[in-house]
């Protein structure tokens, strides 16, 4: 095909079709706004699954980047460089942890820690070798690896990638009771999301998470809070254990650790978990690199001042209010946390997917998920009236969707 195509067709043809997006080529972008080749402007409800939780191009961060690219990228973990001390520590002291581990995508955090509390299963707990299990949530996403996909429950993400790592128990979110069952003298770990985002925003009961908290404590397993997309802001605190004053043995981050600019992704806790690494025994090429770290740093700067934490909380009752008369009027769920909603369309109108294209008419990107379900989660910047721009266009969308079902 010639390179004169346009770039949806070029990808459609050279590029590997794991992904179904939008018919939206961005080009550019500023705050919670895009623009795409043609000059159209949108409204990004979305923000990369909340990677973008400062939003696009914020000044700060791209300040950091721009310094850090005319000193140095990259020297990979053979040799020290100047600013991956202070990056830990920094972290560190956000997270009230001791000790920090740097990776790139939340994959390989997760799996990171995975690998971590079995180490520490068979060298501090005392579980006999190869026997360690790990208890996880059904409808749980933590990437795409063989290992995670293995406990999947998604048959997209899961199916005709066999054969499966072994050693993980499944539980319904939100059963503590099923979950203290699960455990026995070989669990190492409980790896939960606080929010399962990719399943739809869905929220664990209130008080399942200090359950958890207890579980782990009273059996000596690890907790292990996979705060991916949930952590750094999005829900109204740095992160979402926080709203039940839980603090897990292990944070895995991602996502807005990197500010939308490069892959940073980290392991958290303390020197009684993390300590069981040794040279040799785990490492990354561009893990905690020079130019990630320097924007980490500004990220974790930005956090520190509990700004984006407060305006999640601020505009959490717009986003509520703002799709609340939605519910029995085409919606028939809404599950709103922080600056993040998820929103189940009525099936009789329509899918997710339709939901998402017409939105892209009026000038909104979000990103549907698991058929009916769409999530809403706009960069913590976006101005209010901007918020409830967005918000006046999902109920225009799927108003227009109950007035076509008759």
């Amino acid at each position: 095909m010639s390179v004169t195509a346009t770039p949806i067709e070029l990808e459609d043809v050279h590029g590997a079709h794991n992904y179904h997006p939008l018919p939206v080529t961005v080009s550019h972008g500023e705050g919670a706004w895009v623009w795409d080749d043609e000059g159209h402007r949108y409204l990004d409800f979305l923000a990369a699954y909340s990677a973008l939780n400062f939003g696009h191009r914020h000044p700060d961060l791209v300040r950091a980047a721009h310094e850090q690219l005319d000193r140095l990228t990259l020297t990979s973990r053979a040799f020290h460089h100047d600013l991956l001390g202070p990056f830990c520590a920094e972290l560190a002291e956000l997270a009230g942890k001791e000790m920090v581990l740097p990776m790139n995508s939340g994959a390989e955090a997760v799996e990171t820690a995975l690998k971590v509390a079995r180490r520490w299963g068979y060298e501090v707990k005392g579980v006999p070798d190869e026997q360690a299990t790990v208890v996880v949530m059904d409808g749980n996403f933590h990437g795409r690896t063989i290992s995670i996909i293995s406990f999947s429950g998604d048959p997209v993400a899961h199916d005709h990638y066999g054969p499966y790592t072994p050693g993980f128990r499944v539980v319904g979110y939100g059963d503590a009771a099923a979950l203290e069952s699960a455990i026995d003298e070989t669990t190492v770990a409980v790896l939960v999301e606080p929010v399962q985002g990719e399943a739809g925003v869905v929220l664990p009961p209130e008080g399942y998470l200090a359950e958890v908290r207890r579980i782990c404590t009273e059996h000596r397993v690890l907790m292990v809070a996979d705060e991916v997309q949930s952590g750094l802001g999005r829900t109204g605190e740095t992160f979402a254990c926080d709203l039940e004053g839980v603090v897990p043995d292990v944070y895995v981050l991602g996502k807005a650790l990197g500010g939308g600019i490069v892959p940073l992704s980290a392991v958290v806790a303390d020197g009684d978990v993390l300590g069981v690494l040794d040279p040799g025994s785990h490492g990354s090429t561009f893990g905690g690199n020079a130019l990630a770290v320097a924007v980490g740093r500004e990220v974790i700067r930005l956090l520190a001042t509990g700004e984006p934490q407060q305006r999640a909380r601020d505009l959490e009752p717009v986003l509520r209010d703002g799709l609340a008369p939605l519910l029995g009027h085409g919606l028939v769920g809404l599950r709103v946390r922080g600056l993040w909603a998820g929103l189940d369309l009525d099936p009789a109108l329509g899918t997710g997917r339709d939901l998402c294209e017409a939105l892209v008419g009026r000038g909104v990107l979000v990103k549907d998920t698991h058929g009916s379900t769409i999530r809403v989660s706009p960069p913590l910047t976006i101005d209010r009236a901007d918020l409830e721009w967005g918000l006046e266009q999902v109920r225009g969308a799927v108003g227009d969707l109950v007035a076509a079902a008759g």
